[in-house]
């Protein structure tokens, strides 16, 4: 057991690294993004900047942690297989093919805003990162609640907190174009 528990702590620690890798690459990303409408010298350089910053963040702390999350979290699995039959399991390792699906086109858009090929917006890029958010509130609440969880009041719960969020992201969009006014 104490395998296991050193497995797990690892693995939390790991996905802690992972998320936050997430959450800021998008956010470098809408920077990245906006930085292209400056005027020159100002443009190129926060342009060169930040491919700096998205490249030392994606190869050095993001990327790295998911590997290790996803191994942690593997050799748990390994200590306790039984949670393979677990309706709870099934379900936490879908979001987690999302989640990873998620990372890699994270990395696919890294790419295309470094070349400026890239056609997301800011706007666009800030819902976008608000999805990271949503797979680790899911991914949680069925880990905290495993079998014991209402799926339905939990699927409302999680559709609520995205309309919420897009509510959010719209209403900061409408007062930084008032600002800028």
């Amino acid at each position: 057991m104490s395998a296991f528990l050193t497995y797990k702590a690892l693995h939390i620690i790991f996905m802690v690294s992972w998320f936050a890798g997430l959450f800021y690459i998008v956010r470098l990303f809408i920077y990245h993004v906006e930085a292209g409408q400056r005027e020159e010298p100002a443009r190129q350089i926060l342009m060169d900047q930040f491919t700096i910053m998205e490249k030392r963040l994606w190869w050095i702390i993001t990327t790295p942690a998911m590997v290790l999350t996803l191994l942690f979290g593997a050799m748990m699995l390994y200590e306790v297989i039984g949670f393979l039959y677990s309706p709870w399991m099934h379900l936490k390792l879908a979001f987690l093919v999302v989640l990873v699906g998620y990372h890699f086109y994270c990395q696919q858009m890294m790419f295309r805003i470094q070349k400026g090929t890239s056609r997301w917006t800011s706007g666009k890029l800030r819902l976008w990162n608000e999805g990271a958010t949503l797979l680790l509130v899911a991914i949680v609440f069925i880990i905290i609640y495993k079998d014991s969880l209402n799926w339905l009041k939990a699927t409302l719960i999680f559709f609520a907190l995205a309309i919420v969020l897009m509510i959010l992201i719209k209403l900061y969009k409408n007062f930084r174009t008032r600002k800028q006014q």
